[in-house]
């Protein structure tokens, strides 16, 4: 028999009884499925991953005001003083070379204002090295002079969200909007950097002076001379994070006077760490997810492995018929293991169809990211074959070595 011989009998035995052959491949049908959403999401989630790296950078440490002890020794939270300084700043770009840029930084919220348009936002004072620990770029205009650091000067940089809120199609440079009651003159604008790895909109900001912010934007507050909010450093090389960590850790204790032993005021968070943790957690789902999906595969295929078996079972004359009038074992093998994979490759196209809908939906409907490619189709598809010739060996095998007298007297 050749190959279309083969199939078209295949075709016919499984055209016999289409809802048996269609309740087998169900099994198939949904692992398959199941392997392409949970794949998508997957990787979805792992380039989610790889967009926070960029944004929150892997080579970076947050230090911010850890809590302390108040009157009587009663703990008090870190919102309710502030233990870092500008002369932190500058001790740890003095004393650790291996630091690349270092910048302090206060923040708050307020009202942007320019003629009938204003905007609700969140401000920054900043010091000359946070873009670049941040990644920010100037899209037109200037950024901040060395004189606009120590003098105070009311002048702001707009993220793009809140430049389009006051100003529309208009750069706004040169133009001079109200943060609450102060007016600031526009001198810069910053390049989009989109949705943050926390969901966040990044470019809903506006840029000050680190000094500007202290006198103009937080003078009420009366805060101690040089406080800052927080702390950011980068290093030039990845494996140095680690080391500068336990440096920065060792020279804050230090100018703190912190004795062995006691509380540190501060928090040192290593991003990297956090997103090894996400990553971890992520792959450990994946895994999860994946093995679910085999085992919906591997039900499907002892699904097939039963019906072949039945099948086999209920055509005993049949094949000792065909054995009869010259079919070899051979001939007889191929045509049940191509009705086995026909159902699982049938179940792998359904299910393929089914997949790729369902993670579109997925990625509709909710806020898992979606990631499609024609990688996770073939490796579907490759899964499906490979379920039919797997299960279908052994009743195919079995149907092979029927002894066709035996075969012919059956009933």
């Amino acid at each position: 028999m050749n190959f279309t011989d083969i199939l078209r009998t295949a075709v016919h035995a499984l055209r016999g009884n289409w809802m048996r052959s269609a309740l087998t491949s169900l099994g198939v049908i949904i692992g398959i499925a199941a392997v392409i959403v949970m794949v998508s999401v997957g990787q979805g989630t792992q380039a989610e991953i790889d967009k926070m790296v960029s944004g929150l950078g892997s080579q970076r440490l947050d230090i911010s005001p850890g809590a302390g002890r108040g009157g009587g020794g009663a703990r008090m939270s870190s919102s309710s003083f502030f233990t870092l300084s500008e002369a932190d700043v500058e001790a740890i770009r003095a004393e650790i070379p291996e630091v690349q840029y270092v910048a302090g930084a206060l923040r708050g919220s307020t009202q942007a204002v320019y003629a009938e348009n204003n905007a609700s936002t969140s401000w920054q004072g900043v010091q000359a090295d946070f873009f670049d620990i941040n990644g920010w770029t100037i899209a037109s205009g200037e950024g901040f002079q060395a004189q606009d650091y120590t003098s105070a000067d009311k002048v702001a940089i707009l993220g793009e969200t809140t430049r389009r809120t006051l100003f529309g199609d208009d750069p706004g440079i040169g133009q001079t909007i109200r943060l609450g009651r102060v007016p600031f003159t526009v001198v810069g604008t910053l390049k989009s950097k989109g949705q943050g790895g926390f969901g966040q909109d990044q470019d809903d900001i506006v840029m000050v002076p680190l000094e500007t912010a202290r006198r103009r934007l937080m003078g009420a507050m009366g805060l101690p001379s040089g406080a800052v909010m927080q702390v950011a450093l980068t290093v030039a090389s990845a494996k140095d994070l680690n080391y500068v960590q336990g440096e920065v850790e060792a020279l804050l204790r230090q100018k703190h006077k912190i004795a062995p032993g006691g509380d540190d005021d501060f928090n040192v968070r290593n991003i990297s760490e956090i997103v090894a943790t996400r990553t971890a957690t992520t792959n450990l789902m994946s895994k999860l997810l994946g093995a679910v999906a085999t085992i919906c595969l591997i039900i499907g295929g002892i699904g097939i492995m039963n019906i072949m078996l039945v099948s086999v079972t209920e055509r005993i004359r049949e094949i000792g018929l065909r054995m009869a009038v010259g079919a070899g074992p051979s001939d007889v093998r191929r045509q049940f293991l191509a009705e086995a994979m026909l159902i699982s490759l049938i179940g792998g196209v359904i299910g393929i169809a089914i997949g790729v809908v369902g993670a579109l939906l997925v990625g509709k409907f909710s806020d898992l990211p979606i990631v499609l490619n024609g990688q996770v189709v073939a490796l579907a598809a490759a899964f499906s074959i490979a379920t039919g010739l797997f299960f279908g060996y052994y009743p195919a095998r079995k149907a092979s070595q029927l002894d066709p007298i035996e075969a012919l007297r059956q009933q």
